[in-house]
């Protein structure tokens, strides 16, 4: 079998955006107490996906932007939030925002698909001085048993590197970590199901590959007991990197 390249996975959400929009988590309250100075106001969500960050950002009152490559994650995410966010079609080595024009920049689950060299510049370019970047990425807690199997049969680690070594520097200064405890998403069985099937590694199958791997996901729940619940919890640890430009 051919593996898709990192661009081909990139691009692969576009096919996904409604499984995404209703399978996917948002982020824990203590990520962005951390990520975001207290000064906090106009914050660029930049690769916003669905909105499932920036409706956390729209709630705490700021002024937000949304940029988002692929059109039908777009009109998800304009479709939860309406007017109460700006949403414009970009990429992080193409930020359509003038110069200096936002005090933080965060990214939620995409700064593995960017290419650093570009988008850091692109970056720092569209802050303030003293802004902030801030990336942010939701971790299965696969010390959990049936969440290592689940994560064995995606065969992804979700961009477990790039958090504990981001590709940022100049002109930003020293890079902090920060990882929250565990915390739980509730979903049902076909919620699970549904959550494998927005991953970019599995949206990008064959239909019979593809048909296959979600029933091997049916098949683990059922092994573990699972399959039959209301609800299920799905554990995670929110990983948190920010670092900021010179005042």
């Amino acid at each position: 079998m051919v593996r898709p390249t990192h661009d081909e996975l990139a691009l692969s959400f576009d096919a996904a955006a409604e499984v995404y929009a209703r399978a996917r988590p948002s982020y824990p309250e203590q990520a962005l107490d951390w990520l975001l100075a207290a000064d906090a106001r106009a914050v660029l969500d930049l690769g916003a996906g669905t909105g499932k960050l920036t409706a956390q950002l729209v709630e705490r009152g700021l002024e937000v932007t949304a940029v988002e490559p692929s059109d039908r994650m777009r009109a998800e995410l304009e479709a939860a939030l309406g007017d109460r966010v700006t949403a414009l079609a970009g990429r992080a080595e193409a930020i359509p925002l003038p110069d200096a024009s936002v005090d933080t920049v965060l990214v939620a689950q995409a700064w593995h698909w960017v290419d650093p060299a570009r988008a850091i510049p692109e970056v720092a370019r569209v802050l303030r001085p003293g802004g902030r970047l801030g990336l942010v990425w939701n971790r299965r807690d696969e010390r959990v048993g049936w969440v290592a199997e689940l994560g064995r049969i995606l065969l992804q680690s979700d961009g477990g590197a790039d958090a504990a070594s981001p590709h940022l520097g100049q002109p930003f200064g020293p890079h902090e970590r920060f990882d929250t405890e565990r915390w739980m998403q509730t979903l049902s069985p076909d919620g699970v199901v549904e959550l494998a099937a927005s991953r970019s590694y599995v949206i990008t199958l064959d239909d019979a590959a593809r048909a296959q791997l979600l029933d091997r996901v049916r098949a683990l729940l059922q092994r573990r007991g699972l399959a039959g619940r209301t609800e299920i919890a799905l554990p995670y640890v929110t990983e948190c990197v920010r670092a900021d430009l010179p005042a």
